[in-house]
């Protein structure tokens, strides 16, 4: 089927094509210079992009599933290796005129997903379905604004959520590590994108966004990730039983340094399709706020950033309990969730290339950088509901990135996650090469 569509669009367009030239035959010089104006403008105002991400990854710990229960059992467990296509996004905008625009970005995280029906002649000649690639396809943008003047512009649709560094700053060229920095990525939805409507603009050194969303849904909730998952939704819509907001103002009087704040408060029980009117939680509300400050310095060939982040979830208790009891055919995980989080994180590298007396190396752009990070998932857990203290773990990180141009980047780090006792440590190495940038531009 998909064939018999593509050839038929194939068909259209070229007849098309060609009534089109037939008429460009008998068109005026000056009707054809109109044209081509027309159609230049057309394309000036079209923007086409995207990045992408390669990754090798060596593990030297164990991937059992068992590995925190019976952490003395994977003690001197062999090593393993991991190839993988974190996010390859392509990214397309047009400007209408008049202050309105669009823009949108399709991701595809670890190669995208893959399924297929096969007739297995083994199995009597059945019919089954093959899940040959994991992964996922999104949309992880996909809005229309319309600018009234800088300082105020109206954004509709399916928007990044402003909240922490790594969901403004996800683009791979942005931040210094082999992937995105595991804090916010592991803790918070990263990239985390909902439909919903903000308002935003930028005045002198100060730039500002508030956003109208719809609440998460506290079933998906983990102690590993807290609501790291919660952002998805696995049915064909995005329940929106309740609502949530989020703001983020950042400054940038000091050349060089960006200093932000964001902020998030929604609540989250019952939003999900299969609600709940058992008395038992009627005044339960699953509040969940959150605090971020970070910052960005890149000047005389130096950057560093780092962030803090702090979240809270009312009713914790409650909502473990509550998961904890759903069927196991539910889309939640089921598992304990804490009432409190912390995630922080600071980077810093060099450019040593810019001390280069040579041109051409000077062009290009070599950090050596060195990173720490701390995060809990479970930092404070509510009533008699017990820690998980492998949730809580400090990383080190040393490594280099590479621009031979400016839109491409070679990395290499190691990095050494430090878990409490009895749980083993986790050292990695990793090497990618990525891309970012506009392809019409």
């Amino acid at each position: 089927m998909n064939k018999i569509v593509l050839f038929s669009f194939l068909i259209i367009f070229n007849v098309a094509a060609f009534a089109q030239n037939v008429e460009n035959k008998n068109d005026t010089t000056q009707q054809k210079s109109a044209r081509k104006e027309k159609f230049f403008n057309a394309i000036s105002r079209l923007s086409v992009g995207g990045y992408g991400e390669i990754v090798y990854k060596r593990n030297f710990f164990s991937d059992n599933i068992n590995r925190y229960s019976h952490a003395q059992d994977y003690k001197n467990a062999p090593s393993h290796g991991r190839f993988d296509l974190p996010h390859i996004t392509f990214m397309i905008g047009y400007e209408f005129g008049k202050g309105w625009r669009f823009s949108s970005e399709i991701e595809f995280e670890h190669g995208g997903t893959e399924a297929a029906v096969e007739l297995e002649a083994e199995e009597a000649g059945e019919y089954e379905t093959e899940v040959e690639r994991g992964g996922e396809v999104a949309f992880e943008q996909f809005w229309i604004e319309k600018t009234f003047f800088p300082a105020l512009n109206l954004r509709i649709g399916h928007i990044i959520v402003p909240v922490g560094f790594t969901n403004m700053r996800h683009i791979p060229t942005e931040f210094f590590t082999v992937e995105r920095p595991e804090g916010e990525n592991t803790i918070l939805p990263c990239t985390w994108h909902e439909t919903g409507l903000s308002l935003w603009g930028k005045a002198k050194n100060w730039r500002y966004e508030f956003a109208f969303l719809p609440g998460l849904n506290s079933e998906l909730f983990n102690r590993q990730n807290w609501i790291g998952y919660s952002s998805k939704s696995p049915f064909e819509f995005k329940v929106a039983n309740t609502f949530a907001g989020a703001f983020r103002i950042d400054n940038q009087s000091v050349k060089g340094l960006r200093i932000g704040a964001s902020g998030y408060y929604g609540h989250s029980f019952n939003n999900s399709v299969q609600t709940t009117s058992s008395l038992k939680y009627k005044n339960v509300k699953g509040a969940v706020a959150i605090g971020s400050v970070d910052f960005e310095y890149n000047d005389h060939n130096f950057i560093a950033r780092g962030y803090f982040d702090y979240g809270y979830l009312g009713d914790s208790q409650a909502i473990s309990i509550y998961n904890k009891n759903l069927p196991k055919s539910s889309i939640s995980s089921r598992t304990n969730v804490a009432s409190d989080v912390l995630i922080s994180g600071v980077e810093a590298g060099y450019n040593f290339f810019a001390l280069s007396n040579n041109a051409k190396i000077a062009k290009q752009k070599f950090y050596l950088f060195g990173r720490y990070e701390y995060f809990n998932s479970m930092w404070k857990t509510a009533g008699n509901i017990p820690k998980d203290e492998w949730c809580s773990r400090q990383k080190i990180i040393g490594g280099f990135n590479y621009f031979p141009v400016k839109q491409v980047v070679i990395k290499a780090e190691y990095s050494y996650s430090v878990l409490k006792s009895p749980y083993n440590n986790e050292p990695t190495l990793s090497i990618g090469i990525a891309y970012a940038g506009f392809f019409t531009k």
